[in-house]
């Protein structure tokens, strides 16, 4: 079924079109929420919740305002604010990026490594650097996307990305690693 229909229907009451939305966006919604949280469980509480909110607000959406997709993103991106507001960090809720945790899903030490490379470099981004690099590298999103999604302008991502990867050039070491990740 495709998109559109299956949106259409869950407006018209059908809810059980819904599986065909959350079939396509589970895996990118995840990716996007682990990315943000470094903590499997978490992310996979937080995507619970912005699945449910996105069935509960159905009714809501409006393709005229954005696509399905960047409006799912952006309950996702609320969801991971209200949960790191509501836990109360010590951190500013923008430079949050990781939870610490006794838990390691990555098994393979070698991965591991190279993660813990690209973690050290993007912990020295701006929070907004660092979201604009995981939508379009890790999420592949259009910088159109991600201007809907951060509710910045389109030309800004163009450069905040483009000065990103330009400071990045100057460590290739990172930016290989980045690559590997893609």
């Amino acid at each position: 079924m495709e998109e559109a229909k299956a949106i259409a229907l869950c407006q018209k009451g059908d809810l059980t079109a819904f599986s065909t939305l959350y079939d396509e966006y589970i895996k990118p919604i995840y990716n996007f929420v682990f990315y943000k949280t470094h903590h499997k469980e978490t992310a996979e509480d937080l995507v619970s919740i912005v699945f449910t909110k996105s069935l509960e607000k159905i009714q809501t959406f409006n393709s005229d305002k954005a696509s399905f997709k960047t409006w799912l993103y952006q309950i996702a991106r609320n969801t991971i604010t209200d949960h790191f507001r509501s836990n109360k960090e010590t951190a500013d809720i923008d430079d949050v990026w990781g939870l610490s945790t006794k838990d390691d899903i990555v098994t393979d030490l070698d991965v591991k490594m190279k993660m813990e490379e690209v973690k050290k470099y993007l912990k020295k981004l701006k929070s907004s650097q660092r979201e604009v690099v995981m939508l379009r590298v890790w999420g592949g999103h259009s910088f159109q996307e991600i201007a809907e999604i951060t509710g910045k302008t389109e030309a800004s991502c163009k450069m905040m990305f483009k000065r990103t990867i330009e400071n990045l050039r100057g460590d290739l070491a990172v930016l290989a690693l980045l690559i590997y990740f893609i």
